[in-house]
């Protein structure tokens, strides 16, 4: 597919760095549509995100999350906030440091988490019905590529 550069007023093929962030954004912005259609919780999608971390990484500190999520604390504060509320998850005095907060996600929040998780694989299902077995193998395989070099190439850096 070509494209018009308008302030140079020439044709160009994309460059695929810059077709593939534009496909990122798409893909993110789909994936935001759906997951209002999807999830039965009313779960905002950062607080759906501290709960998968605390599912899937275990009981976290409030400035722990933030890291994870690439938020700010006040931010994760307000949606652990509301899961506390719901449920979800429980605050409980950090083993290290009894000072501090430790969040974990509760057995009502890791059912919550379990059935957006199944509506979610349902969905992915059905869509991708129609694809060759192949087709689904490979988009996996290079979204797992894709996914590792991204988080290789973010993931914090120890400080000497």
């Amino acid at each position: 597919m070509a494209v018009v550069v308008r302030d140079l007023g020439v044709t160009t093929e994309p460059d695929p760095a810059d077709r593939l962030g534009s496909l990122l954004v798409r893909l993110m912005r789909a994936v935001g549509r759906v997951k209002h259609r999807v999830a039965k919780d009313g779960l905002e999608q950062l607080a759906y995100a501290v709960l998968f971390c605390l599912v899937h990484d275990g009981p976290q500190r409030t400035g722990k999350l933030a890291e994870l999520l690439h938020a700010e604390i006040s931010t994760i504060s307000r949606q652990t906030r509301t899961l506390v509320a719901h449920g979800l998850v429980a605050r409980g005095a950090d083993p290290i440091d009894g000072r501090a907060c430790v969040l974990t996600a509760t057995a009502e929040g890791e059912r919550v988490f379990a059935e957006n998780r199944r509506l979610r694989n349902l969905f992915l299902a059905g869509l991708l019905a129609d694809w060759p077995a192949s087709d689904r193998a490979t988009l996996i395989e290079l979204l797992e590529r894709l996914v590792h070099d991204i988080e290789r190439t973010t993931a914090p850096t120890e400080s000497k």
